[in-house]
């Protein structure tokens, strides 16, 4: 296993306890959040945004390359009707299972084996856009 595959496997692990101590494993928190009962949440993905905000303007004028190797290069992205349909399937999928991708994954490791449904639909999905979009707009 090669330093990458470590950081990678390390990251997932960090992540998966972060969601699980939380609260963002258990959909009831999570629909409880979006309903606006319960705004706890909010400081877990302001804290994420903190992070990611550093990690991506910050760091990288500290160092001329990425530890792991690579180049930093800004990303482009570009708001088309593709990125507005997929980000509404996720919002409605979010909102009616209380689980993103992310958060499913870690909730198995809870014990929380019905979202299996919900991640067969999630794989099922990347495979449709994968299958049919491929212009990648």
């Amino acid at each position: 296993m090669n330093a990458r595959n470590i950081a990678v496997y390390g990251g997932g692990i960090l992540f998966g306890l972060g969601l699980a101590w939380s609260g963002m494993t258990r959909p009831e928190i999570v629909l409880s959040f979006l309903r606006l009962d319960d705004l706890g949440l909010i400081f877990v993905m302001g804290g994420a945004a903190v992070v990611t905000f550093f990690a991506i303007n910050v760091v990288p004028k500290f160092m001329k390359a990425p530890a792991l190797g690579g180049a930093f290069r800004p990303r482009v992205s570009v708001l088309t009707r593709n990125t507005l349909i997929g980000a509404a399937i996720f919002g409605t999928g979010w909102g009616i299972s209380g689980q993103c991708p992310g958060s499913a994954v870690a909730s198995l490791g809870t014990g929380n084996w019905p979202i299996i449904v919900g991640l067969a639909f999630m794989f099922l999905g990347a495979y449709l856009r994968g299958r049919f979009i491929r212009d990648g707009n």
